[in-house]
């Protein structure tokens, strides 16, 4: 998907500084449209560790080291789990590469031997979406029952399947159909927003549309709050509204200085204290840290070893 690589070329980030990665599937940064002020909470102090008990583990989307990826995947893997990781979240399989050339089960076996599992998976689901490919789906639901996942996620919807409200629920029809098939397989089917979701359509958005039109026991949702956050919502007045419904997490922050730049957790403008006295409430299962862009003198390891220990120190303690 080059689309996030246009988005993040049009604010300039390369001639800022910054270190980026070509696109591929995951969480595409796009429709600045939607983007609100950016609104952040108030700080307070954590809650009581039992309100945060639901949590258990701190994962990593492994999109955050998408260049590293694809030529040194047995090299990175145990580095992540040095940070401290205990899962890892999915991005980019296919059945002719893999994962970054393992076949599923080469890499669950990966996995294992650096005492990560991989509870979630990024897979695109486009082509079933909308034209009712199920090869692509069976194709993804292999693999995920391969390296033993629990979640299939949808990453990112095409501009084509996104158009109206119409699109929409026939959209929350299709993820419908696929959670029953997942279901069928041991798997949850979840869907990762972005910030055009919550471009109004009508008196109403296409989130709210994909939230209302899903059964909830057949489609979850990852919420990445840095992209609810820059698209003027409020995550903790979501998961009151919705509980039980948005049970993964994408935890990245937003740089003070610059809304569209992603910052180690605990360093940015999100107050994530908030978010996380709601884990409980929120009933959210695991979490994943995801960081779309670092700045030109961070190293990649010593900054997700950075967010995970503000993460587990401070946010979960």
């Amino acid at each position: 998907m080059n689309k996030r690589r246009s988005f993040l070329q049009q604010l300039g980030m390369l001639s800022a500084g910054f270190v980026l990665a070509p696109a591929m599937v995951s969480c595409n940064s796009e429709n600045k449209s939607a983007a609100g002020a950016g609104a952040t909470a108030t700080e307070k102090q954590p809650a009581a560790t039992a309100e945060k008990a639901a949590i258990s583990a701190v994962g990593l989307q492994l999109y955050t080291l998408r260049e590293l990826l694809p030529t040194d995947v047995k090299g990175v893997i145990p580095k992540v789990a040095k940070a401290g990781y205990n899962d890892v979240e999915t991005y980019g399989y296919s059945k002719e590469n893999g994962f970054w050339g393992l076949d599923p089960k080469a890499f669950k076996a990966l996995l294992q031997e650096n005492g990560l599992e991989s509870s979630s998976g990024h897979y695109g689901l486009d082509g079933y979406l909308g034209k009712s490919n199920e090869d692509e789906l069976q194709t993804n639901i292999a693999a995920a029952v391969a390296v033993g996942q629990t979640y299939l996620t949808i990453p990112h919807l095409g501009d084509s399947l996104r158009s109206s409200a119409d699109a929409y629920k026939a959209l929350a029809e299709r993820m419908n159909t696929a959670g029953e098939i997942c279901k069928k397989s041991g798997l949850q089917l979840a869907y990762h927003n972005h910030n055009f979701e919550f471009i109004p359509q009508g008196n109403t958005t296409g989130y709210d549309i994909l939230l209302n039109e899903t059964d909830p026991d057949l489609v979850k949702f990852e919420a990445d709050l840095f992209w609810m956050v820059r698209a003027g919502k409020d995550p903790v007045a979501m998961f009151k509204e919705h509980p039980g419904r948005i049970v993964l997490w994408h935890v990245k922050d937003m740089d003070k200085n610059n809304q569209d730049l992603n910052t180690e957790i605990g360093s940015g403008s999100i107050n994530y204290k908030e978010i996380f006295d709601q884990a409980k409430t929120a009933r959210v299962d695991r979490i994943f840290l995801e960081q779309e862009n670092f700045a030109a003198a961070m190293d990649p390891f010593q900054s997700i070893s950075q967010s995970y220990d503000y993460i587990k120190n401070t946010l979960m303690s």
